[in-house]
Formats: C-alpha cells, structure tokens, sequence
C-alpha cells in the first residue's frame, strides 16, 4: 500500500490522485474525471487540487506525459464524499487519521526541532555543495589561464578596457617600464608633453592612435581640478609595437 500522506516540494501534506486511486481501487481516469467535475468554486479548485505532469517511461522505449494531482486534506474531504460503501468509508478515515496525525506533530517541540535540523542539516549540505562547485570552477578557470596566458592577459588588458589602453600595459607587453617607453616615443618626435600632458606630434594626431580622456578630481583645497590622460587604442598599440621591433632590429 503507498503511502497515504506526503509532503510536496513546498513541505506541504498532501496526498494524490494517484494514490487515491491505487488506494480506492479505481481507475486513475475516472479520479481526475472526478476532481475535474467538481462542483467547487475556482478559489478552492486552485487551492487544494494542484494539476502536475511527469514523464512515465513506455515499455517499447520513449517516454509520454502523465497527468495528476496533489490534493490538500480538504481537498480529499471534498473528494471522496461521495465516494460510498464499507471500503471507502473505512480508506477515507484511515486518509483523514493521517492528515491528522502529521498536522499534530507540526505543534510537538521535538517534532519541530527534528525537522528544524533536517532543514539545517539540508541547507549546510546544498552550502557545501556549493562550495565544492565554485572551488571546482575556480580550479578549472584557473587551469584555462595558464594554459592561455597570452590570450587572457590580451582580452584583460586590451579588450577589456573598451579600446582605451594605458602606455604602462604596451611598455609591459614590450618588456620595458612605461617611463622607458614614453621617453623612446618623445625620442623618436612621436610625442612630447604639454605641462604633464603627453600629446602626439602633428603628423600623428589624425591617425586614430590616442584619445584623450578627461579626469576630475580635488585639489588640496578641495576645489574641482581636471587633467587630460592620453590613451592608446589599438590601432595605437599596433604601431608602438612595430616601432619599438624596427628600433631593436637596428639595434
């Protein structure tokens, strides 16, 4: 015999149309006939007759929809009440006992500190699960970027900034520190300072290798100041790198 009562995914006591079937000794069918010719209102047919489906396995292979529903303890009151003769008198008691039993264990302390653990218990496990997976995924991210540093450092550093790359990440591209590029660049008369502003010369301005943008901040005083950073784009960074290889060549 199934179990008369169970709990559904919300921890609430409920009992199916399937099991009052299989229990009543009726067709599966005519039980959701039944439920569906309810003479309810809609408030209580949605309250206390949940339709579900799940996937049954066929014999020959595949697999179909089947239909049923959970029901509440009022919604199997309101059932199986014209459900008649000894058996179901004697099912529908044996149905209500069990409700019955398991909402007078909801108000026994013991009952609720058990189910309190075991939902603590469930929670430090799905916790832990969790962690297992992050650390998993943190080893596996950390494995693709060892085995692809160029490429990562690129996107990072290059793609990440939105077009927009400092003179420190080309100089460390090229093995050198962002001092020791800007002063190759100013010696090669492809760019020289404006107070503390590096700018190009002329016949690069309009090559699409900078753009400047602006920066607030304040002063000493607190009042609002602003200052111009030069960026290269990737354009930029193109020709910085083909410069600095034709220098080492010459070298």
């Amino acid at each position: 015999m199934s179990e008369l009562v169970l709990k559904n995914s919300t921890g609430k006591d409920v009992t199916s149309s399937l099991i009052v079937a299989e229990i009543f000794g009726k067709n599966h069918f005519d039980v959701l006939r039944d439920i569906r010719n309810l003479h309810c209102s809609d408030d209580f047919r949605v309250s206390n007759f949940a339709l579900l489906v799940e996937m049954r396995k066929l014999p020959q292979g595949g697999a179909t929809k089947a239909e049923y529903y959970e029901i509440t303890k009022d919604g199997f009151s309101f059932l199986v009440m014209g459900y008649t003769g000894e058996k179901a008198a004697e099912f529908k008691e044996k149905f209500i006992n069990e409700f019955n039993k398991r909402e007078s264990l909801l108000k026994n302390d013991d009952y609720i500190l058990a189910r309190s653990q075991e939902i603590l218990n469930g929670r430090v496990k799905m916790l832990e699960q969790q962690v297992h997976q992050t650390t998993e995924r943190l080893k596996l991210q950390e494995t693709v970027i060892k085995e692809s540093a160029p490429k990562v450092e690129y996107f990072d550093k290059v793609l990440q900034s939105k077009g927009l790359i400092p003179i420190n990440i080309i100089a460390n591209e090229l093995g050198m520190s962002g001092q020791k590029l800007n002063k190759l660049l100013k010696e090669q008369k492809i760019q020289y300072k404006v107070d503390d502003t590096w700018v190009l010369y002329a016949q690069y301005r309009d090559k699409g290798y900078v753009q400047n943008e602006t920066h607030y901040y304040l002063d000493k005083e607190g009042n609002n100041r602003t200052v111009q950073h030069m960026y290269w784009k990737e354009k930029g960074r193109e020709f910085i790198h083909r410069v600095i290889e034709s220098l080492r060549k010459v070298a």
